[in-house]
């Protein structure tokens, strides 16, 4: 038996959907909140997020057991899965909402990311620039009850079929020994 605790990461990389969705499926994952983080309002909602006023990222909240999957294997996950070197923006999503960005929870956490950058800017994986952002998480929100299990729950929905579903097929052939049942 793992006496081990949990751990929680909160990670922002567009459209929290996106990353819910992948992050459901990754094995030694216990669970995963959408939400918000990053901002200046308390219990902000999504309306409010979305128009930028808040400060606040999309995000989610991803409780772990680091001796199934570490946090840097989580970061890789993550850097696959979105695009790190937009700034405020992920494909036709745009504004400080989509940001990238990491919310750590320790400074053991902004260390791993800070190592896993600069890894991936020094085997030049991406054209340009990571620009995600490194800050301590001051506060998460949950989202709304209807933006929970959104893919699980909507998988025919146009955003779902189109933006959401190649990330998760993406995962999945990069990552198939992650996967949730898989060893």
């Amino acid at each position: 038996m793992n006496t081990q605790p949990l751990h929680q990461a909160v990670l922002a990389g567009g459209c929290f959907w996106c990353l819910e969705a992948v992050f459901d499926q990754v094995r030694g994952v216990i669970d995963v909140v959408s939400g918000y983080a990053g901002g200046k309002r308390p219990h902000p909602t999504y309306e409010q997020v979305c128009s930028g006023a808040t400060g606040h990222a999309e995000v989610v909240r991803v409780i772990y057991d680091p001796s199934i999957i570490p946090f840097t294997d989580l970061l890789h996950i993550f850097f696959t899965i979105h695009d790190p070197t937009t700034l405020n923006r992920q494909g036709a999503d745009v504004g400080t909402q989509y940001r990238s960005a990491i919310f750590y929870t320790i400074d053991e956490q902004k260390a791993e990311a800070e190592k896993v950058i600069k890894e991936l800017t020094a085997e030049k994986l991406f054209a340009t620039p990571i620009v995600t952002e490194l800050a301590p998480l001051d506060a998460f929100f949950p989202a709304e009850d209807y933006h929970q299990q959104y893919f699980a729950r909507n998988p025919n929905q146009g955003y779902c079929q189109f933006v959401v579903a190649p990330k998760v097929a993406k995962f999945r052939q990069k990552y198939a020994h992650y996967l949730k049942g898989e060893q």
